[in-house]
């Protein structure tokens, strides 16, 4: 029967070569997968501290090795597909708020109270999206879903200025370094639920904004926030502009998002025109770094982009951060390069913690022959935020 099956087969390969062909090279791809591509998740954390113990005792993603889809782990490819899955997820129904800022701004908070009422006990989780994201982006919904399905938490969006469908009320947008509206809006959710507990997860740019937000809050975090995840954030600029800026297909994620950008600006320009502002400059930026160099950084007051950057950048501000942070990286992340990754920085820290990955791209970490529209980040998210809110004391005191 068998020596039937190989005499078939042989005469199969002779009839159609490019069965051979074809053969052989998925063979050298499951042998490069294997060897290659599965790696261990690797924690980067103080060793022998109490925030290690709390980690290794709450997250049995560590002990796993990461699978990424086989025939998609290619970082850009990654990124995209990633994002193309997420976004069949069904929007989300919130309950809107409008939150009024202290200069006349006004941003939008988009909730989903799972049946419980403005100063229940009920944990919070804060989300803040990514540099052109709003409470419908598909990574946001993923993790919304998480939170409110698995969880149990209330979720509530911060949408930044002018996001979210809310129009621009004033001529100021956001940027990474400033986190006066996110200090605003963690306030007025703790003022109206005192006894809720309140995480936050920003994604990309969220996650520098709320990055910058504990460092430069320091203590006064505490007893606001429990603990905070970074997803996918850009801890040194400069590298993650320059990453974005080679040839090829980190340039074409570039010029993307740098459209949209320049699109947002088009959409409330009348709040520009004539404030001295050179928009045919502003509107023809190619590059985020062009966007920024023109645009962001002058609106919030610094004399060029690398001031800006550095001002942005918490590589070398991680002692900063007073309560317990858990971070995740892609090693192969085209908007943060492996190499830039803070983490002996976090090794020497007491509360912080990087996560990274082999694989998995920006905000990709797609896992499995056939992904689902949730992913290795969705889980690491649900296992940590479980550990935090059934841990409170115990992380109070790391």
């Amino acid at each position: 029967m068998i020596a039937l099956l190989i005499e078939h087969g042989i005469a199969l390969l002779q009839e159609y070569p490019f069965l051979a062909v074809f053969a052989l090279f998925f063979a050298g791809m499951l042998v490069y997968y294997q060897l290659v591509v599965i790696k261990p998740v690797v924690l980067n954390v103080k060793p022998n501290s109490k925030y290690e113990f709390f980690l290794k005792q709450t997250l049995p993603i560590l002990s796993e090795l990461y699978w990424p889809t086989f025939w998609c782990f290619e970082s850009r490819l990654q990124t995209v597909l990633a994002s193309m899955v997420r976004s069949t997820l069904p929007d989300i129904i919130y309950r809107r708020e409008i939150l009024m800022l202290s200069d006349g701004g006004e941003v939008c908070l988009d909730w989903i109270d799972n049946g419980h009422k403005a100063g229940s006990k009920k944990p919070i989780v804060l989300f803040l999206p990514g540099l052109t994201g709003d409470s419908q982006s598909e990574y946001i919904k993923s993790f919304v879903n998480v939170a409110r399905m698995k969880l149990g938490a209330r979720c509530v969006v911060f949408n930044n200025r002018g996001r979210g469908g809310h129009t621009l009320k004033t001529p100021r947008t956001y940027c990474a370094s400033k986190t006066d509206d996110l200090a605003a809006v963690i306030d007025h959710i703790k003022a109206n639920n005192p006894n809720a507990s309140l995480m936050a997860l920003g994604v990309s740019l969220g996650g520098i904004i709320l990055g910058n937000y504990l460092t430069t809050h320091k203590e006064e975090v505490k007893g606001k926030l429990v603990a905070a995840m970074l997803v996918s954030i850009c801890w040194d600029t400069f590298e993650g502009t320059q990453s974005l800026e080679k040839k090829g297909i980190n340039l074409m994620l570039n010029r993307h998002l740098a459209n949209c950008l320049t699109n947002s600006i088009k959409e409330v320009r009348h709040h520009f025109d004539k404030s001295g502002w050179d928009l045919d400059s502003i509107l023809s930026s190619k590059t985020i770094k062009e966007f920024d160099d023109r645009f962001t950084s002058r609106q919030f007051g610094y004399s060029n982009v690398k001031e800006y950057y550095t001002d942005a950048s918490l590589a070398g501000k991680l002692q900063n951060m007073k309560i317990p942070v858990l971070a995740l990286n892609a090693e192969d992340d085209p908007f943060q390069p492996g190499d830039s990754i803070p983490k002996e920085e976090a090794s020497t820290t007491e509360n912080i913690a990087i996560i990274t990955t082999a694989y998995g791209g920006h905000i990709g970490f797609m896992e499995g022959i056939l992904p689902t529209r949730y992913h290795f980040s969705d889980r690491l998210f649900e296992q940590f935020a479980t550990g935090v809110f059934k841990n409170e004391p115990f992380l109070a005191l790391i």
